[in-house]
């Protein structure tokens, strides 16, 4: 898969596909474009399909410091620019990939026909802040194995492990992340404060709650859908990283989606 750099940053991405419409596939923190294996191969018969390592994830350039949403979502423009795609696209992102797809769409709403949103991680509630960072700095003292076990337990949970294979190739790739760049997305979401940006979306979107989802349960997501203007909500059976768990069902909830926008 090629590389290419912008602006001093370094990006991984694939794009496959064919036809006019372009859609983007944000992966979630911890995962990788991998993340969208199973999915992007349904969405790409109908469409040129863009998955990228987002900054500071798989093999993009890792990152130091600090980091923001806005940032996040400007890799996505250079990243258009730079290949060329011209008008608007539309956007499919999990977790914290659902939160820069859904900033992408409020910060450049000329540039956005539709956005999904699986399981949004737009931020930290007050309370929780203080023990996410504290995670943080766990992380970076002792490296991603010190929290795969509570990852997995609720982010994959054991009603999704059917595919034993599938489930220990996500956690085999989870640990190899680098845990400074980790440290410094999870930062980026406890400091992050989005309802104002998501009250600016104009373009349809589409919230996607989890009912198996121990890390944003579903009434968080809805709730998130409900800030932004017009937005629909479903719930389906998946958990948080649900285009890994159940890549067939978020593969149907997103053309379905998109199949009644461009309708």
């Amino acid at each position: 898969m090629p590389f290419i750099e912008l602006d001093g940053v370094a990006l991984r991405y694939e794009l496959s596909g064919a036809g006019d419409r372009i859609l983007v596939l944000v992966h979630e923190m911890g995962g990788s474009l991998e993340s969208w294996d199973e999915v992007a191969p349904h969405l790409a018969t109908s469409r040129r399909v863009l998955r990228y390592d987002t900054r500071g994830a798989g093999m993009s350039q890792k990152v130091r410091g600090e980091l923001t949403f806005d940032t996040m979502a400007a890799d996505i423009a250079a990243l258009l620019d730079t290949l060329q795609i011209t008008g608007k696209v539309a956007l499919a992102g999990i977790a914290v990939g659902g939160a820069i797809a859904l900033q992408f769409a409020a910060q450049y709403p000329g540039r956005a026909s539709a956005v999904i949103a699986g399981s949004p991680a737009t931020g930290i509630e007050a309370a929780r802040r203080p023990a996410a960072l504290e995670r943080v700095a766990r992380i970076e003292a002792l490296g991603m194995a010190s929290a795969v076990e509570d990852s997995m337990l609720n982010g994959y949970p054991p009603e999704l492990r059917g595919d034993g294979k599938r489930f220990a190739q996500f956690r085999a790739r989870w640990l190899g992340n680098d845990p400074f760049s980790y440290a410094t997305i999870w930062r980026m979401l406890v400091n992050a404060d989005m309802p104002e940006t998501l009250s600016k979306i104009r373009c349809p979107a589409l919230v996607i709650g989890g009912s198996l989802d121990r890390v944003r349960q579903p009434a968080i997501a809805q709730d998130v859908s409900e800030t932004i203007p017009g937005a629909r909500y479903v719930e389906v059976r998946t958990g948080h990283y649900m285009a890994v768990q159940t890549p067939d069902l978020i593969a149907s909830c997103i053309n379905e989606f998109l199949r009644s926008v461009d309708a």
